[in-house]
C-alpha cells in the first residue's frame, strides 16, 4: 500500500505568503527570512508538532546501554511521527494531525483494583517518582511493519512497587481515555471503547516491560500515546496501550480491545512468533518502517532470551496471536 506523507517542505495554502507582500519586494524579504529561520527550527515548529507539554525539560534522559538494538537501524524520526495506529482518531495511518486535539493536560492515572491502597496519581507527579531513562527498543505491528525507536519512561516494575499490589493481584488491566468530543474514532460505536488491554504480573514486572513517557529526546508526542503509553517490545504492538489513564490489578484476565472484536485473530497473549500466521496473512517477514527492505521476523520479536521463560509449560493457550 502506498503511503502518502506530507514532506517538511510542503506547505499549507494558509502558509502561503499573500500576493500584497509579495509585490513589495521588502516585506516579502523580511518574510522569507523569518520563514528560513522558522523551517530551520525543524519539524516541531509546525503545529501538529508543537510542543505542548510541560515535561520538556526533563529530556533527553540518560540511555541504558542495556537495552539496544544492533542488527537494523534507528528508525527515521519523520517517518515515526507521521505512520501511526491510533484508532481513537482514525483507522488509517495518517492520525499525526488529527491526534494534537487530544488534551494531555491535567492528566491523571487511576491505580486501584487489589493493591493496598487505590490512588489517582497526577502525570506529572508520577514522572517525579520515577527513574526515567531512555531503552532503544524494536516495535512490530501485527500487521507485518516494524520499526526500531528510542523510547524514554520507567520500568513498569517501578509502578507495580508504587502500587503495592496485594497478593491476589494476578494481572494489570490497562485502559485509555474515553473522549470523544475530541476523539473522533471513539464516535464509532461498533468498537468497544476505551481501549483496554492486559498483562500478567509476571509480565509487567519483567525486565523489558516499559512505561514510555518520550520519544526520540523529547515528551512523547500525541500521536505516539502522549502522556503515557505501555511498552512491551515482545508483543505485537497492538498491546502497547496509549494514553493511559487507569491501570486495575485484578484476578481475572481482562479481555482486551481487539479480543473482544475479534478473538479469533487476536488473543490476550500477543507474543510475536514468525511461524504462526495471523488468519488473514503471513507474519514470517516484516516491512522496516520508512524503507522497502523486508527482514525475516524473530521469534518473540528478538527479545526470546528475556522472555521466553514466561511462558514455559503453558499448555492449551494461543500464546502468538
Amino acid at each position: 500500500m502506498n503511503i502518502l506523507n506530507r514532506r517538511p517542505w510542503e506547505l499549507n495554502e494558509r502558509d502561503v505568503t499573500p500576493e500584497g507582500v509579495f509585490l513589495n519586494r521588502r516585506k516579502f524579504m523580511t518574510g522569507l527570512v523569518a520563514a528560513g529561520t522558522a523551517l530551520g527550527a525543524g519539524l516541531h515548529m509546525c503545529p501538529a508538532f508543537a510542543e505542548e507539554d510541560p515535561s520538556a525539560g526533563l529530556y533527553p534522559v540518560r540511555n541504558n546501554p542495556a537495552f539496544t538494538v544492533d542488527d537494523r537501524p534507528m528508525t527515521d524520526k519523520d517517518e515515526a511521527y507521521t505512520y501511526n495506529n491510533f484508532y481513537e482518531f482514525g483507522s488509517h495511518k495518517e492520525i499525526s494531525e488529527a491526534a494534537q486535539a487530544l488534551p494531555i493536560r491535567p492528566w491523571t492515572i487511576a491505580i486501584d483494583g487489589m493493591v493496598e491502597q487505590p490512588q489517582t496519581i497526577d502525570i506529572d507527579e508520577l514522572l517525579k517518582k520515577m527513574p526515567l531513562e531512555e531503552r532503544i527498543y524494536r516495535h512490530r505491528c501485527v500487521e507485518a511493519w516494524a520499526m526500531v525507536v528510542p523510547w524514554s519512561g520507567f520500568p513498569l516494575a517501578e509502578l507495580v512497587k508504587l502500587a503495592k499490589p496485594t497478593s491476589g493481584a494476578k494481572y494489570l488491566r490497562f485502559e485509555t481515555f474515553h473522549n470523544p468530543s475530541v476523539a473522533t474514532g471513539q464516535k464509532q460505536s461498533w468498537y468497544p471503547w476505551p481501549y483496554i488491554e492486559g498483562l500478567t504480573i509476571e509480565e509487567a514486572t519483567n525486565d523489558l516491560a516499559f512505561m514510555a513517557t518520550g520519544v526520540y529526546g523529547k515528551p512523547l508526542a500525541k500521536q505516539f500515546g502522549a502522556p503515557l503509553r505501555l511498552a512491551v517490545p515482545w508483543k505485537y504492538g497492538f498491546k502497547s496501550i496509549k494514553s493511559i489513564v487507569r491501570i486495575s490489578f485484578t484476578s481475572e484476565r481482562p479481555v482486551s480491545f481487539w479480543e473482544q472484536i475479534q478473538g479469533k485473530e487476536y488473543g490476550f497473549w500477543a507474543n510475536v512468533n514468525p511461524s504462526v500466521p495471523h488468519p488473514r496473512w503471513s507474519q514470517a517477514s516484516e516491512r522496516l518502517l520508512g524503507t522497502n527492505l523486508r527482514r525475516n521476523t524473530v521469534i518473540y520479536n528478538g527479545y526470546e532470551e528475556q522472555v521466553a521463560h514466561l511462558y514455559k509449560d503453558m499448555k492449551g493457550e494461543l500464546l502468538f496471536m
